[in-house]
Formats: C-alpha cells, sequence, structure tokens
C-alpha cells in the first residue's frame, strides 16, 4: 500500500468547516512552509597537503526527483515522496554546490570558486551530481535513515580532459521521527559526503602538482 504524505510527521495543516471559504482564503491562513538549511564542513585530516591549484565547483546535477526545494523521503525502496509544508533553501543540487565551494575553502588547503567565478582562472573544474539525498523508512513509525551519495570529478583546464573521479556516500540513522532530528542527519550524511570529496581533491591535485613537479626538474 502507498504510504501518504501525511503519515510522515503530520506536517499539512488540517482545515475543517470550510463553507463559504474561497481558495484565497483558505492559501491566506496556510501555515508557511518551513525552511531549512545544510551546512559546510570545517573539520579535515591534519595532514591534508597544501596545494597551489585553484578549482572551479560548477553547476551541480540531480536526478529528477532530487532537483527540488522539497524534502524527499522514501516509505519503500521504489518511491519517492516529500515531507509537506517544509523546504531547503535552495533546490538541492545548488545548495550542495555551494556547500562544497564553502568545505573547500574552509579546509584552508585550496582555493575554490563557485560557477559566478567564471572569468576567474581556474585550474581544474569540479563536477558534481547528486545521485541520493533522502530519507529512508522501513515503516511509517520507525526514525528514517538518511542517505546522501555525491559523485565528482576533476576536469583539468582549459582543455578539459577528465583526470579522476569518485564517489562519496554518508548514511546516518535519524533517531526520531520529527524533521528536526531528520534534518539534522541529512546534515551529518551530507558533511561526511562532503569531508571525504574535500579530502580526495586536495589529495588527488597534489598527486598531480608533484608529478609534475618530478617531469620538470627531469627536463631540466
Amino acid at each position: 500500500m502507498r504510504l501518504r504524505r501525511r503519515h510522515f510527521l503530520g506536517l499539512l495543516p488540517v482545515f475543517g468547516g470550510l463553507g463559504g471559504c474561497s481558495a484565497a482564503d483558505l492559501l491566506g491562513n496556510r501555515d508557511a512552509p518551513r525552511l531549512y538549511e545544510l551546512t559546510p564542513k570545517s573539520s579535515f585530516p591534519a595532514d591534508l597537503p597544501q596545494v597551489r591549484s585553484v578549482v572551479r565547483v560548477e553547476s551541480a546535477t540531480a536526478t529528477a526527483g532530487l532537483n527540488t526545494t522539497r524534502i524527499a523521503l522514501r516509505p519503500s525502496p521504489t518511491e519517492l515522496d516529500y515531507y509537506a509544508n517544509a523546504l531547503w533553501i535552495d533546490v538541492v543540487p545548488v545548495m550542495v554546490q555551494n556547500l562544497m565551494v564553502e568545505s573547500l575553502e574552509n579546509s584552508g588547503k585550496i582555493e575554490a570558486l563557485g560557477p559566478a567565478a567564471a572569468g576567474v582562472p581556474a585550474d581544474y573544474a569540479m563536477l558534481l551530481h547528486v545521485r541520493e539525498f533522502q530519507a529512508e523508512y522501513t515503516t511509517s513509525t520507525s526514525p528514517p535513515e538518511v542517505r546522501v551519495r555525491l559523485q565528482a570529478r576533476l576536469i583539468a583546464l582549459p582543455r578539459r580532459d577528465s583526470v579522476a573521479s569518485t564517489g562519496a556516500e554518508g548514511v546516518t540513522p535519524a533517531g526520531a521521527t520529527t524533521l528536526d532530528r531528520v534534518v539534522s542527519a541529512f546534515d551529518d550524511s551530507l558533511g561526511k559526503a562532503l569531508r571525504s570529496i574535500v579530502d580526495w581533491t586536495v589529495r588527488t591535485i597534489d598527486d598531480i602538482e608533484r608529478s609534475e613537479g618530478v617531469r620538470r626538474r627531469r627536463r631540466t
């Protein structure tokens, strides 16, 4: 049986005695959706190397059901639904992209740019794709598990040669069915994926810079 959104947190208001009310009246009385945002990461391994290169995080993409401001959930493995009366502050791929830029900058090990800095020279571009970004339920009454899965690819500029790619996943039990706890689990799961990709990006570029340095020394 399909599980309806009303089973998840009961966020939609219930209207009774609606005789004589217009659509405008109903919209005017409806509660505004709650807005949520997630956080960039700022703690990374102490041995993360410093690199000279600049990376631009290009516009991220997402699977169709996640390219939205709505907060996604899976009541079953084959069904995608959304929490009622609650939104992210931006569409998921844009939010993830911005948090990736901030997390790279927060590492202090690499200079990162967003798409708005298209005129600023960069050494690499990062392509991001959001594969999973939802709370997953086994029953309608038990706390969900939040799953975030990202794919990243580094492109060498200006020729746009593919350098390397990786995937990162974070999974966190919400521990409760309240939306605040679910969003907290989203923040933790996304944080795991962001940290992993920041670490991979810096170390991958460091390996390339070291290899190029060795080649230059050999030529001289």
